[in-house]
């Protein structure tokens, strides 16, 4: 096979869960030329990623420039009408897709791998992976860019990064709650990022970095905390596959299917605090409730002996 196409343009989340999927097709097909598709603010991602050739820029809506990549093989890791359209314009030979396509998608494929619906997107997409000559192993690769350091900021002393937001609806934080927290840590540095539209009225311990952090300026942040509070979120994946200090806050949403794929980080769920580890057996409340005031305390019970005070600022 001389020729991959890798579809997969958005959203944040959903890259970072197709990384190890690609990492082990490269591994598979070593001489082949992978190309990626993938929307444009998303690109910054695969810088230094050995795993991929070339990327397809691919901006919502333009389809112009597909008919020329002509791949051997085009992988759906959407699984949406719009990304099987991608694969047929591409003038793949073949097309892969999984199972749970939806939107009509799946009268588009060559093969169809099944998968488990209730699986996390990591493991369905692994699936695809194998269909196209993957091994599948114990150890995977999770390729991301080291990051860039921001203007001005200074990495000492140890903080914590919270990223209270999420485009989802009752995913993100209240005001009242980020600034709870912030206090709740001081006198150790907390610093919130994210995009928003509001206005957080922050504690003097609190960096307040919403909307002035690029991409690869969120990453290396997140690479260097000694500790990650995040809402289910794209970041909170990147948080998964970088620093194993995570805790990931799951309102509705179920932390065994879109929770951190890494054993090590923690889930907090209708007032409990888990490992990844202990939630296959665990039961959780389907809906759950949104994160409030009085779940602060259990929050800084967890993370004070894993980020202590630093004596240069007590």
């Amino acid at each position: 096979m001389n020729s991959i196409l890798i579809i997969k343009p958005s959203s944040l989340g959903d890259i970072v869960h197709t990384l190890p999927a690609v990492a082990a097709i490269r591994d598979a097909h070593p001489h082949a030329t992978i190309t990626w598709v993938m929307n444009p603010e998303f690109t910054p991602l695969l810088r230094g990623n050995s795993d991929v050739n070339h990327v397809h820029v691919f901006p919502r809506r333009e389809f112009s420039g597909l008919r020329k990549l002509r791949p051997d093989l085009a992988l759906d890791f959407q699984g949406l009408l719009r990304s099987a359209f991608i694969a047929r314009v591409s003038g793949a030979k073949q097309v892969y897709g999984m199972s749970d396509g939806r939107e009509g998608s799946r009268f588009f494929y060559s093969r169809i791998v099944k998968v488990n619906r209730r699986e996390h997107a990591i493991e369905r997409y692994l699936k695809l992976a194998e269909l196209a000559g993957a091994q599948i192993g114990d150890a995977l690769r999770c390729p991301l860019p080291t990051g860039d350091p921001l203007p001005r900021f200074d990495e000492f002393p140890p903080f914590i990064l919270l990223h209270p937001f999420a485009r989802g609806g009752r995913k993100s934080l209240t005001n009242r709650v980020i600034e709870d927290i912030c206090r709740a840590f001081a006198p150790t540095r907390v610093v919130v990022v994210g995009k928003t539209n509001r206005n957080i009225d922050v504690a003097e311990n609190c960096v307040e970095l919403t909307n002035q952090t690029s991409l690869l300026q969120l990453i290396r942040l997140i690479r260097v905390a000694r500790f990650v509070i995040s809402v289910d979120s794209g970041p909170m994946h990147i948080a998964a596959a970088v620093n194993v200090r995570l805790l990931s806050i799951h309102t509705w949403t179920n932390p065994r299917r879109v929770g951190p794929y890494n054993t090590d980080a923690w889930i907090w769920k209708d007032g409990k605090i888990l490992r990844v580890s202990e939630l296959e057996n665990t039961k959780l409340k389907r809906h759950g409730r949104p994160f409030k005031i009085k779940d602060v305390p259990t929050l800084v019970e967890l993370i004070r002996p894993l980020v202590p005070i630093d004596p240069m600022i007590a």
